[in-house]
């Protein structure tokens, strides 16, 4: 099978600096959740993208000194050489398929509170230290020795990179994070010195820093230099013009620009807030300021948008994060022509989550992300198939779907019962919510696989009691059915239904069901997640007067994880919603609803027409339960197996659910472990 010359351009080959990319797929530096505590999953992971074809793969961000650590958050670590033996694990995997092996090199001045080395931070100027967690730490300015100190610093870590087998150098300067930032914006750089004020002042440091790096290794490795394309903070920010000068200024600074945008959230919003190819007019027309090559980012994922960025003169090189983690090859399936397998992103953030919360990342669209050497699962190929034959798979949402694929790639004819009349589950509903059509993708690329596989068939419209499925002889039953929001309140407010009476109260199922409330309306969130952000704004757009309630101090507390709450909030103020923090429902009325101040208990009331509760979830298990209470007829009815899945053993955001349906595909027909932990872990080794 050949590629279709469409595309052809993508797989050209470039040079960057003294190597040669094989293509123009380039792996940007992104965080996993594993970094120093889990270097052999997290290196396991970037040799599954070698083998998926991506030309360049890079680490996340690595830290080179000890002065400069961002504890509880777990990144690389190159502080001693004793590092060098995990990172140039990775380096190998990363080249084990052709590919050129890529480290990003941080130091987090201002972005550094130290919490753990306990050392002062060093900023470029002093001031509060800048984190997501508001730690009441300064840092002090650094003085010349301590630029000197930093140059060196960083020259030692180029050398340990080099030493662990690395062909590329990325200098992180970009989303407010890293020192080469810090030195370009004003908002940063107040300095008085020769580093300080102008433009051509403020990049001394960069030109420094990499004059030191060609005179340690530049006969060996490639620099690039990580900038952002715009701090959109104002007039102090490093604007988009202002880079523009800067690498005018500088073209042949490093071997490769590498752009992104001014910060964090701005640069990797979700799909609610951001387009595929955001990015392109920041981007456009600094090809033309440098002769050295650009690449950028922009949750790229159809091969159409890539090609034309390289055809037209946007890019050199189509840099992804996410779209690598869904579909780590993406490369391998646009050169063999099957782009309809391509596994696209759905933009949801749920990987930053595992960098956010300090875990191990998750992907809901690609269940195998972290799991390639804790568990061994492959994103291409499943084990074997066991001893029995076949599967019903009642349900199918994210889980049933994931578990109905996989399972069919095993092996196994299996049987797919949905009570409905279309595939998807929640995710069909959901899709329609404002700004999540993307995350349907996570329903389409399931359904079109499926029907590529002559072992599965699809049954809508079956809702099946127990007394169905003993009468069908399948010999293992997997149980996706689901959940259904509460009408009463209990979450976390309320462990316990709160009184309600006199106005009618709507759960997200009913909106999504098309039924929503009218006049003026309390949205309650005791979810925290998306929901009840995405259901305020579905209530304001259709009219209606919101008032959105939550105890918590943030609206949709917990997507600050995933890069958007601040997105959420303006969305709903520019949408007219009024928000109403740490204050809890206590009870509804026919007037309104009675409230309560999540610290003081103090009193309220909002005068309201209806009442729509984002508050937990129930399992759909109620089939499940029944077949358990019948399991003396399991072997007359060739049963072999009884198992529930996904949101009808624990309701869960939608990668827990597709993880869910993977983990139960692979562990079908596998030995019993007992007691021994499902994954491998990395344990450290006690020193004398």
């Amino acid at each position: 099978m050949t590629t279709d010359p469409r595309y052809d351009i993508l797989f050209t080959p470039m040079q960057i600096g003294p190597h040669r990319a094989k293509n123009r797929f380039y792996q940007v530096p992104h965080c996993n959740g594993g970094g120093y505590r889990d270097p052999s999953a997290a290196a396991e992971m970037r040799g599954i993208k070698a083998e998926g074809g991506w030309g360049v793969i890079f680490t996340e961000q690595t830290e080179i000194h000890q002065t400069s650590e961002i504890t509880p958050f777990i990144e690389l670590r190159l502080w001693e050489d004793q590092d060098i033996p995990a990172i140039a694990k990775m380096a190998e995997k990363m080249k084990s398929h052709g590919a050129l092996a890529g480290i990003q090199l941080a130091y987090s001045g201002v972005n550094g509170p130290n919490l753990y080395t306990k050392e002062v931070p060093l900023a470029v100027s002093p001031g509060p230290i800048r984190t997501f967690t508001y730690d009441p730490v300064q840092a002090r300015s650094l003085d010349k020795t301590d630029i000197k100190n930093l140059r060196r610093w960083f020259v030692n870590a180029a050398r340990r990179s080099q030493a662990a087998g690395f062909d590329l150098i990325c200098l992180y300067g970009a989303h407010g994070f890293g020192i080469f930032q810090h030195f370009l914006s004003r908002a940063t750089n107040q300095r008085g010195d020769e580093y300080g004020g102008s433009l051509e002042n403020r990049s001394r440091f960069a030109r420094e820093v990499m004059a030191d790096l060609r005179d340690a290794v530049g006969d060996r490795m490639a620099f690039t230099m990580r900038v952002s394309l715009d701090e959109t903070i104002g007039d102090l920010g490093f604007s988009n013009a202002e880079l523009r000068d800067f690498i005018a200024m500088n073209g042949d600074l490093p071997d490769m620009w590498d752009l992104a945008q001014g910060s964090w959230d701005e640069c990797s919003g979700p799909s609610r807030f951001k387009e595929e190819a955001a990015q392109e007019v920041l981007v456009k027309g600094i090809k033309d300021l440098t002769s050295r090559p650009v690449v950028g980012v922009g949750r790229f994922t159809s091969p159409d948008v890539m090609a034309r960025m390289i055809r037209q003169g946007v890019l050199d090189f189509i840099g992804c994060a996410r779209p690598s983690i869904a579909d780590p090859f993406i490369p391998m399936k646009i050169a063999e022509n099957r782009v309809e397998d391509i596994r696209e992103c759905i933009g949801c953030n749920i990987c930053v989550t595992g960098d956010m919360t300090m875990s191990i990342s998750r992907c809901t669209q690609n269940p195998t992300f972290m799991e390639e050497w804790r568990k061994g699962w492959h994103p291409e190929r499943m084990n074997a198939k066991g001893d029995s034959q076949n599967v019903l798979v009642i349900g199918s949402g994210p889980a049933g779907l994931e578990a109905a694929r996989a399972l069919s790639l095993r092996g196994y004819d299996v049987a797919l019962a949905e009570a409905g009349d279309a595939l998807g589950g929640r995710v069909a509903r959901e899709r329609r919510l404002p700004g999540l059509s993307a995350w349907g993708r996570v329903a389409d690329y399931r359904t079109y696989q499926l029907s590529q596989r002559a072992n599965v068939e699809t049954y809508l419209q079956s809702r099946l009691t127990a007394e169905d499925v003993l009468s069908f002889g399948f010999q293992n039953i997997c149980i996706a059915t689901g959940s259904r929001w509460r009408a009463d309140g209990v979450a976390r407010w309320h462990v316990v239904p709160m009184p309600v009476a006199g106005l009618p109260v709507f759960t997200p199922d009913d909106l999504m069901a098309g039924r929503l409330p009218q006049g003026r309306v309390v949205v309650f969130d005791d979810d925290h997640y998306y929901m009840g952000g995405v259901l305020a704004e579905l209530c304001a757009q259709a009219g209606c007067e919101v008032i959105l309630v939550t105890p918590a101090a943030f609206v949709s507390d917990w997507t600050r994880n995933t890069l958007e709450q601040g997105a959420i909030h303006r969305r709903l103020v520019e949408n007219g919603v009024k928000i109403v923090l740490n204050t809890g429902v206590a009870g509804v009325t026919a007037e309104g609803v009675e409230t309560a101040c999540a610290y003081t208990g103090t009193p309220g009331r909002i005068e309201a027409d209806a009442v729509v509760m984002v508050a937990s979830r129930t399992s759909d298990d109620g089939l499940y339960r029944d077949l358990m209470a019948r399991q003396a007829e399991w072997a007359d009815a060739g049963i072999r197996s009884v198992k529930v899945i996904g949101d009808a053993e624990a309701p869960g955001p939608i990668a827990w659910a597709t993880y869910a349906g993977h983990r139960y595909a692979r562990e079908l027909d596998m030995p019993d472990r007992g007691d021994a932990l499902a994954f491998r872990r990395e344990v450290t080794a006690l020193q004398d």
